[in-house]
């Protein structure tokens, strides 16, 4: 079949849809296959060929070549070596050709399928597209736009035509959105499924590498790999507590996450709609490192057990509430930034139940 008007048009659409045109000739490929094999009732090994150069599109069998096709064998699998060799004069036994069997109405069906085939196809690709974008941004920040908004959730438009449903359970508490709002989001899990038009992608507010990838973004240092984050803790909404460390002796990783005037922690803290940060420097002495992580009370010394991975915070009687914090959450933030299981006692009931401590000396912390 000659159609030189379908090449043309396919060209146009690759460009208009920003697809390769070898692709598209796939879509085509296996819809007129499929269509054929339906609207014949073939279940031959049919194979549709593009011929961009001269404008053609053949339509072929491919069949299997023996010596001699018996009474009970398909016909439409197979062909005799003697009827193989007026196609192809090196046929030989066990090889596979194609035969051309192009039908008259085949330029017909072609263009009535078109249509069909197309659409079809166009999603089909465009949900591929769509899926390998955002399995690629898993475990990632990204930025999306409020368009509806119920009670269970809040739809958000991303970027390759794809929405998704933001459950309030995944919001922080305090979140207050309003439709036309772009907010931040951490991608958790990318899906597929067959019987969907479009990838299903799950996303967070409360997730705590939310505020790890926002550090990433905003601190240079984080990342060219300058200054790592090494521990990370989360109460969404409330406070987080970061733990760095820098792998260059000349650059602070405190005031790297800080900026100057603390100009990033705030473009952080904004980015998070108000949510308290405390970074801390990491430590690999045991005690200094959870004299830190305790901040901002102030640690006079500690009793460690490396072997449990435990430890006893002595801290100054007037900062024994604040090394708590309210409901616990300065010394529980404190264990999962750290790693370590902190119990916490006042100066005062160490020295009274004489307990034996190494001391941590207020400039050595860091």
């Amino acid at each position: 079949m000659i159609s030189k008007d379908f090449f043309r048009v396919l060209s146009l659409l690759a460009v208009e849809r920003e697809i390769p045109v070898e692709r598209l000739l796939e879509i085509f490929r296996k819809g007129l296959e499929s269509a054929y094999k339906k609207q014949h009732n073939k279940a031959e090994n049919v194979v549709v060929e593009f011929q961009p150069e001269k404008n053609k599109i053949l339509l072929f069998a491919r069949k299997e070549v023996i010596e001699e096709v018996p009474e009970d064998g398909n016909e439409a699998e197979y062909i005799t070596l003697h009827e193989a060799l007026k196609t192809r004069k090196s046929a030989k036994i066990g090889d596979v050709i194609n035969i051309e069997i192009t039908p008259k109405d085949f330029g017909r069906l072609a263009a009535s399928q078109t249509k069909q085939i197309l659409n079809q196809g166009l999603r089909d690709y465009e949900k591929e597209l769509a899926y390998n974008y955002f399995k690629n941004l898993e475990n990632e920040m990204i930025s999306a736009i409020v368009v509806a908004m119920n009670e269970s959730f809040i739809t958000l438009n991303l970027e390759k035509n794809t929405v998704t449903n933001l459950p309030v359970n995944e919001l922080v508490p305090g979140d207050q959105f309003k439709i036309g709002d772009r907010i931040r989001v951490y991608i958790t899990k990318v899906e597929i499924e067959a019987d969907k038009k479009r990838p299903k992608i799950y996303v967070s507010r409360k997730d705590r590498n939310l505020v790890r990838r926002m550090f990433e973004n905003i601190v240079p240092e984080i990342m060219d790999g300058t200054v790592e984050i090494m521990g990370l803790a989360r109460d969404a909404g409330d406070r987080s507590k970061v733990a760095v460390m820098s792998f260059d002796q000349n650059v602070d990783p405190i005031g790297a996450c800080l900026g100057h005037a603390g100009s990033r922690i705030k473009e952080i803290i904004r980015g998070l709609d108000g949510e308290k940060v405390d970074v801390f420097a990491w430590h690999d002495d045991p005690k200094y490192l959870i004299a830190n992580s305790l901040q901002p009370a102030v640690t006079v010394g500690a009793i460690i057990d490396p072997k449990k991975k435990e430890a006893i915070a002595i801290v100054a009687d007037d900062y024994l509430s604040l090394a708590i914090g309210k409901r616990g959450q300065n010394v529980r933030l404190a264990v999962q930034a750290s790693g370590w299981k902190i119990d916490i006692k006042s100066l005062t009931e160490a020295l009274k139940e004489d307990l034996h401590f190494e001391r941590v000396e207020r400039d050595k912390d860091e």
